[in-house]
């Protein structure tokens, strides 16, 4: 015998299964701040001001700190360039230094700015200046920051070809190096100032998938037309990967920024399963399907973060966000 058809009440009410106390379980508090309010209790007080990147920022601070105390995780650091160029230099130093990540992967244009800024400084700007003028100043504007030419290019290729003929010498008979093996080389030629120089001190792979998209990687093409036998092998770098990878038993990333840093973190975490926390800073839009603009919530369906993962994206400027998301990981 059939069952009685349910009414349209009936319907909507045996969908909603859940009660309203699963969702109204949490209150909004305002913010209390006055001259003695310590930057730590209003990190804590983000976490319950309910909108809107405020609490994804406190709740990112705190999936790191897990991630961080998480002895069996291998932790990967991925950022984009150009925030090599600002004084976020410093922080992204500290974090190699302190061996907060494992495995660093990045863009040409971040070992650019690194080098450069080993050896030379870079000046404040403005977005609004006039470019022609400064083309004819031999002066390269990057945002609000002035990068005079003398202290990039001609710059880098003076530093980095003699290291490359270093490396040359010390590999004859010249074997096919992978191009974190030649990070790490030249990481052991600069100063206390730079990421590269920590990252090979305390042994953390520098993986560069985009390695002759800059300077850098063009000095190393440069060496290689008077050296024909000095090569690189990135295969030998997704071999590197691939190793970390299968042998991590749970994996996290911190991801400032997108692009191809981002997406190459992602890639090679999904041949485990994904990652078990991810936190992602963006100012990308997702609406045009770009990866940039990507939540870590997409990265799910893909396989490349866990069903289960502590996670969140957090839409904001990384510059401006980068100094309070490493006090709240470093204070007490």
């Amino acid at each position: 015998m059939l069952k009685p058809q349910q009414t349209k009440k009936e319907r909507i009410k045996n969908t909603n299964v859940r009660d309203t106390s699963d969702y109204l379980s949490k209150s909004i508090n305002d913010y209390s701040i006055n001259g003695n309010t310590s930057l730590n209790q209003l990190l804590r007080n983000m976490a319950d001001s309910g909108g809107f990147e405020g609490r994804h920022l406190a709740n990112g601070i705190e999936i790191l700190k897990k991630m961080l105390e998480e002895k069996n995780c291998t932790r990967f650091l991925s950022f984009v360039g150009a925030l090599v160029s600002t004084g976020n230099r410093g922080i992204i130093r500290d974090m190699v230094k302190n061996k907060m990540f494992d495995c660093i992967i990045t863009t040409c244009g971040a070992l650019d700015h690194d080098i450069a800024k080993s050896f030379s400084s870079y000046y404040e700007g403005d977005f609004r200046l006039d470019d022609q003028f400064l083309l004819k100043k031999d002066i390269h504007r990057l945002g609000n920051i002035l990068i005079p030419n003398e202290n990039y290019g001609p710059l880098i290729e003076n530093k980095v070809q003699p290291i490359l003929q270093k490396l040359y010498d010390k590999s004859q008979p010249p074997t096919e190096l992978a191009p974190s093996e030649v990070l790490s080389f030249i990481g052991n030629h600069l100063n206390e100032s730079s990421f590269l120089y920590w990252a090979a001190k305390n042994d953390i792979p520098v993986f560069v998938p985009g390695i002759v998209d800059g300077a850098v990687g063009n000095q190393i093409w440069l060496f290689n037309q008077s050296h024909k036998d000095f090569k690189i092998d990135i295969l030998k770098d997704q071999t590197i990967l691939s190793e970390i990878i299968f042998d991590a038993k749970m994996t996290g990333a911190f991801m400032m920024g997108g692009g191809l840093s981002k997406h190459h973190t992602l890639w090679w975490n999904q041949y485990r399963g994904g990652l078990d926390y991810a936190v992602y800073v963006t100012t990308a839009s997702e609406w045009d399907g770009s990866l940039s603009g990507a939540p870590v919530a997409e990265a799910i369906s893909w396989g490349k973060v866990t069903t289960q993962a502590k996670q969140v994206t957090i839409h904001a400027d990384v510059s401006t966000i980068l100094p309070f998301i490493y006090y709240g990981l470093i204070s007490k």
